[in-house]
């Protein structure tokens, strides 16, 4: 099977969409503002290195049992969803998107969108808290795999925001990377980007 493989925030929707959501949920439901100090405490330990940028996401979800997240994750996309880049809406093969963001935040717009598959970081949705890994970097290429037997699918064309950090789904490119900038495709080869001058 032909799939095409997709990064969500800063991709297919030009923000962050978990960042966003956070300060729609301070905006609609404020009494979580009392989780801050320690979402700022975490964020100064990660920016000193005394965590790990998975350990300080756990964190910032904690505000869940606080609030009505179903309703509120409606809410967010109904305002949102709008953003979304077009031409992701033309899209003509399988897709897959792979994201760091939460499943209970982009569960609904993958309903709404109705794109074939969605692999991201999993939570807990009544406390908020991180299951497993975050779903980032060769993360993301473990997931896939473990979501799809490697000789059942050939992955054609992937598209992302980040050429850091989705080297490892770029390198996984039969057909042509594109990097996202200014909501824009832009094309590129893997070996005029990374050292390695290999694919998978």
């Amino acid at each position: 099977m032909e799939i095409d493989v997709y990064d969500f925030d800063k991709t297919i929707y030009p923000f962050d969409s978990g960042s966003l959501f956070i300060a729609y949920c301070l905006l609609h439901y404020p009494w979580i503002i009392v989780i801050l100090p320690v979402v700022l405490v975490c964020g100064i330990l990660m920016m000193c290195k005394a965590i790990s940028f998975t350990q300080f996401k756990k964190v910032c979800f904690m505000f869940a049992p606080l609030i009505p997240l179903d309703k509120a994750v409606k809410g967010f996309w109904d305002r949102h969803e709008g953003q979304i880049n077009t031409w992701f809406l033309e899209r003509e093969r399988y897709a897959v998107v792979i994201s760091a963001s939460p499943d209970f935040l982009l569960e609904e717009i993958q309903s709404r969108l109705g794109f074939e598959k969605l692999i991201c970081t999993r939570h807990n949705r009544k406390t908020g808290a991180i299951i497993g890994e975050n779903c980032r970097d060769e993360e993301k290429v473990r997931r896939l795999y473990s979501e799809f037997n490697k000789d059942d699918i050939k992955v054609v064309d992937v598209y992302s925001d980040s050429l850091k950090h989705d080297k490892y789904i770029f390198s996984l490119a039969s057909g042509s990377c594109y990097n996202i900038v200014n909501k824009k495709k832009v094309k590129f080869n893997y070996s005029d980007i990374y050292a390695d001058k290999h694919k998978r």
